[in-house]
């Protein structure tokens, strides 16, 4: 009788043990399900923070250009090419 008791808390224990590791293979497939959830959406934001930045730098690059710059001097600052008068060259004496 003693070794039948043995023998059923063996076998309980390790169903328990059993229970236990599925419980826990369960829950660790979960997280891992949750945690690519969150690398995916990260790398999503990351794609559209990737091409904002392309267009900005676009952007810069057409709002920077020369041609641009002195249509906007010329336009809103009314600034001109001075006359060859107008013009000082500033020379740095030789030492």
């Amino acid at each position: 009788m003693k070794k039948q008791l043995l023998d059923l808390a063996g076998v309980l224990l390790l169903a328990a043990c059993v229970t236990a590791s599925a419980v826990w293979i369960v829950l660790t497939e979960h997280r891992s399900r949750q945690l690519f959830i969150q690398l995916e959406e990260r790398n999503r934001e990351q794609d559209e923070l990737q091409i904002d930045w392309g267009r900005l730098q676009i952007e810069q690059s057409t709002l920077a250009t020369h041609p641009r710059i002195e249509a906007l001097a010329r336009d809103r600052l009314h600034l001109t090419v001075p006359d060859d008068e107008q013009l000082v060259v500033v020379v740095e004496p030789v030492k």
